[in-house]
């Protein structure tokens, strides 16, 4: 049986390396219309608890991945962190992370990495999908020559494609199905695998003429949000020294049946694609003698906002006489949006990191993060979540709304509070404490 028809008849094992936030959705859908999947990830315990079918994302229950781990049920889905098994599926989709160095230079370990475990099991006939973002020739300048080492030929021995990710954890209006999927192939052949992989599984398909374009078309959705967040953060930092409400202000203009798409301001970007993706392609450009300033200009807006907040924080508490030294900050949200999990990126970690750097006495709640035990940026962040509650809330001499979950009682917390410093409008209409934006 040929690949395509493997496809059609899904018979083909799939094959899923990295098993977080975008990998585990994927491993979902795949076995949801009746492939089987061999998840891969360096993480052993986490593949401990997949094989047991615990989830540890929140918004994906334990109970789907407990059905597919069950003999009974033909086992759909099995985790592993033994690299030498990536011999064993028909096709590998790479959804692995793509950070920035220090230097604000992509940091693409990862890919290369697991290309040259791939490379050193490939076997003839398989598929590669990389998912994870990139700049614009990754997949065939990074990819392709450890791939063809020792003379293996580019679809005909093994087929490459590009794919780009568009999860939006949380969200429960879109879902791998629905979320319409971007493919660009190295050759032709390469492209019609890889557009009849993914017809299997997402309701539309939209093929491009190249990896590149594939590639590109990811980082622009992303630059397109930096942007433009990037303008209506400006405009806040504007509208409060003019006195504005910079949200009435966008509910108004969202009015406007054509011509506009609001935006809303915050307190910096989080996730772990807009405050990092737009710097690929800023490096990259370089390479082209262009300066994309636009970009630059959003990046230096947006990775200002935190120190904005504090600024912020430290007028509302000069405002009662207290200075920011040895002030009590109670942080509300650390995840880098509501109603998730994920502290990747998160504003929250950084405004922490400059409040304790003056002096304040930093605590933070947040229902979906218990702990947080530090990552690559925020390694000496190791801190505890402390359970709301009129006494914690009454102690601290200043709130500080970061992440607008929904389950917080923001009537209730502004009543205990005596200073309230709201970066993302939740407290709108409520009365209380003294309550500003940032």
């Amino acid at each position: 049986m040929d690949f395509l028809e493997k496809i059609k008849e899904k018979k083909a094992l799939v094959g899923i390396i990295g098993l977080g936030y975008v990998g585990l959705p994927l491993v979902l859908r795949f076995t949801e219309v009746g492939f089987k999947v061999l998840g891969f990830d360096t993480d052993g315990k986490k593949v401990e608890r997949l094989n047991r079918g615990e989830s540890y994302i929140k918004y994906i229950p334990s109970s789907r991945l407990a059905e597919l781990a069950q003999p009974a049920n033909g086992r759909r889905f099995e985790a592993t962190s033994d690299m030498g098994r990536l011999g064993e599926p028909d096709v590998l989709i790479i959804c692995v992370p793509t950070p920035l160095t220090r230097k604000r230079e992509p940091d693409l370990q990862y890919v290369e990495g697991t290309t040259r475990l791939i490379a050193s099991t490939l076997r003839p006939g398989q598929l590669i999908s990389l998912e994870s973002t990139t700049y614009p020739g990754t997949t065939e300048e990074l990819m392709l020559p450890i791939l063809k080492a020792g003379g293996r030929e580019v679809g005909k021995d093994f087929f490459l494609v590009f794919s780009p990710e568009r999860e939006d954890p949380g969200n429960s209006q879109y879902e791998v199905k629905t979320i319409p999927k971007v493919v660009g192939g190295v050759t032709t052949a390469c492209l019609e695998r890889g557009l009849a992989l993914y017809g299997q599984v997402v309701d539309r398909v939209i093929p491009v003429s190249s990896t590149q374009a594939a590639e590109l078309s990811k980082l622009l959705e992303n630059i397109y949000r930096a942007v433009n967040i990037a303008l209506v953060n400006e405009l806040k930092m504007l509208c409060l020294r003019m006195g504005i409400d910079i949200f009435e202000v966008i509910e108004a203009s969202k009015t406007k049946p054509f011509g506009f798409q609001a935006f809303y301001p915050g307190p910096g970007l989080g996730g772990h694609c807009i405050p990092i993706d737009p710097f690929y392609l800023t490096w990259k450009a370089r390479e082209y003698d262009f300066s994309t300033r636009f970009i630059e200009l959003a990046g230096e807006v947006n990775s200002n906002m935190p120190y904005f907040v504090v600024q912020r924080v430290a007028q509302g508490l000069s405002g009662q006489g207290k200075p920011l030294k040895g002030a009590k900050i109670l942080i509300l949200g650390l995840a880098y949006k509501k109603d998730v999990d994920d502290p990747r990126e998160s504003p929250a970690l950084k405004i922490m990191e400059l409040l304790k750097g003056e002096g304040a006495e930093v605590s933070y709640n947040d229902p979906y993060i218990p702990q947080y035990g530090g990552g690559r940026r925020y390694s000496g962040l190791c801190v505890t979540s402390v359970p709301l509650s009129d006494k914690v809330l009454k102690e601290a001499d200043c709130v500080l709304l970061v992440t607008d979950h929904s389950s917080y009682d923001y009537a209730w917390i502004a009543s205990q509070a005596s200073l309230i410093v709201d970066t993302r409008n939740a407290f709108e209409g409520v009365q209380g404490a003294h309550i500003i934006q940032a």
